[in-house]
C-alpha cells in the first residue's frame, strides 16, 4: 500500500445514552463515504436486515429519519476502524489501520447489553480493541450486510433478528 492510496475515515458514532446495542461496521465503502451516510450502496442489505429487527421499514425513509428510528429502537451505530488506507470498498484491503475507541464509547453507554460486529473484520478488530472489556456485553457476530458477502438475505436474517434479544425491555 502506498501513500497514494487514499486515506478513508470513518463517520462520528451514531448514539444516545439509552442504547442497548451497538452495530459495529469495518469502515464505510466508497457509495457511503461518497454520500456521507452509513451503509448507502443500494445492495448492501443493512437497513433491510435492522428494519426486520425493529420491525419498521427503514428503507423508505429519509437518511437522518433512519437515524432516528435507529436510536429509538436503542441501536447505536459506529465503526471499528477510524481510517485507513483502502483502494476501493473491500475490507481484505484495508492498511494503516487506526481504530476507533470501542471500548470508551461503550463505557459511555450505560444501558449497552451487547455489540454486533457486521462482519468478520468488524469483529476481528472490535474484539481486539474491547480487550478485556468485552466480558461486559455479549458479543454478536453478524454476518456482514455487504453485498460482497455473497450469502443471501434469508441466510443472515436469522443471526440479525437474534439482536431482539437484547433490545427486550
Amino acid at each position: 500500500m502506498t501513500q497514494s492510496t487514499p486515506l478513508k475515515a470513518s463517520f462520528p458514532p451514531v448514539v444516545d445514552p439509552a442504547a442497548r446495542v451497538l452495530i459495529c461496521g469495518s469502515l464505510p465503502g466508497d457509495r457511503s463515504l461518497a454520500a456521507r451516510q452509513y451503509y448507502a450502496h443500494p445492495q448492501n442489505q443493512f437497513w433491510r436486515l435492522v428494519s426486520a429487527v425493529i420491525e419498521r421499514d427503514l428503507v423508505a425513509l429519509p437518511y437522518p429519519d433512519r437515524l432516528a428510528a435507529l436510536l429509538a429502537a436503542h441501536i447505536g451505530l459506529w465503526d471499528v476502524v477510524a481510517t485507513a488506507r483502502r483502494p476501493g470498498s473491500t475490507d481484505a484491503a484495508l492498511a494503516s489501520i487506526r481504530p476507533n475507541d470501542i471500548a470508551a464509547l461503550a463505557a459511555t453507554l450505560p444501558e449497552l447489553r451487547a455489540i454486533a460486529f457486521n462482519g468478520g473484520t468488524a469483529l476481528k478488530h472490535g474484539l481486539r480493541q474491547l480487550g478485556p472489556m468485552a466480558d461486559r456485553h455479549a458479543i454478536v457476530a453478524l454476518p456482514s450486510s455487504s453485498p460482497l458477502h455473497t450469502i443471501g438475505f434469508d441466510t443472515k436474517l436469522p443471526a440479525w433478528l437474534a439482536l431482539r434479544d437484547h433490545l427486550a425491555a
